[in-house]
């Protein structure tokens, strides 16, 4: 059996329509990775050009992910035939829900499952244990739609509890395969202060990325996923203390320290680096 391929792709994955190459470039600059969007970013009658256009791309592989449309859809057949002509070998499937239809998918590709809907948020923990799926997303706004809900949020911009509901149910079943969570997009482009509250929140998660539709959304997820030299010089100085104790648990600044604080330390300092 083939060994599962990981995902190390992050904080900030930016979204770009595959039908606007003059932007691929610069989406991929600005950004840790981008996201071609075959799918809802891609009108129908727009969507052979965009493959066009993908074939006749020359992106760095590795900081490429295809969002390709749904199994089951004539567009996925001709998205994967398009991909094989590429090096892009990393695909986003939107409105996954199939465990086993994603196990079946071409093995040369590696797999970013798409939760978006009520079926795929209730099969996250199945469709995270296939072999070839390596990061879960979530998103809002489809999830809602499916329901036969009107939005995700409510009018402080707060998630609706369904939304929160799918956010760590997704988040908890990519952790049990040991697999990535990317957080969903934030569309309210200008609240980049609500951006941040979310990203932060992600980070201290456990999600290992964030996704955006804008340049500008950036860099503000990066600050919220790096942590503060007041986070860096505590998480040293904790380990620095573990390292001189023998036994398993001590008190360390008023706290009791034991294996999952150092492990927290142990992540903030290697998000420091990344």
């Amino acid at each position: 059996m083939t060994s599962t391929p990981t995902f190390s792709l992050g904080p900030a994955l930016l979204f770009c329509p595959a039908d606007r190459p003059e932007r691929f470039e610069k989406a991929l600059d600005r950004a840790d990775a981008v996201i071609l969007d075959l799918e809802d970013a891609v009108a129908g009658e727009a969507k052979a050009a965009a493959r066009g256009a993908l074939i006749d791309s020359h992106l760095d592989p590795d900081r490429v992910i295809v969002r390709v449309n749904p199994l089951g859809s004539a567009e996925f057949v001709s998205d994967l035939a398009t991909l094989s002509q590429t090096d892009y070998r990393t695909i986003m499937l939107a409105k996954a829900e199939s465990p086993k239809r994603i196990s079946r998918l071409d093995p040369r590709f590696a797999v970013v499952a798409l939760l978006e809907t009520a079926r795929g948020v209730v099969h996250a923990e199945r469709i995270a244990e296939q072999h070839n799926v390596v990061a879960l997303m979530w998103g809002a706004e489809d999830l809602v739609a499916s329901l036969g809900g009107t939005s995700s949020r409510r009018p402080s911009g707060r998630y609706r509890d369904v939304a929160r509901h799918a956010r760590a149910r997704v988040l908890l079943a990519a952790g049990a395969e040991g697999k990535a969570a990317i957080d969903a997009v934030h569309l309210d482009i200008d609240d980049l202060r609500g951006l941040r509250q979310e990203a932060r929140d992600a980070a201290a998660s456990g999600f290992a990325a964030t996704a955006c539709i804008h340049p500008g959304q950036v860099e503000v997820i990066r600050g919220a996923y790096r942590p503060g030299a007041a986070q860096v010089r505590a998480a040293e100085a904790l380990l620095a203390a573990a390292a001189a104790h023998a036994d398993g648990v001590f008190v360390h600044d008023g706290r009791m320290i034991d294996e999952p604080v150092l492990r927290h330390a142990r992540e903030t300092v290697a998000r420091a680096t990344r």
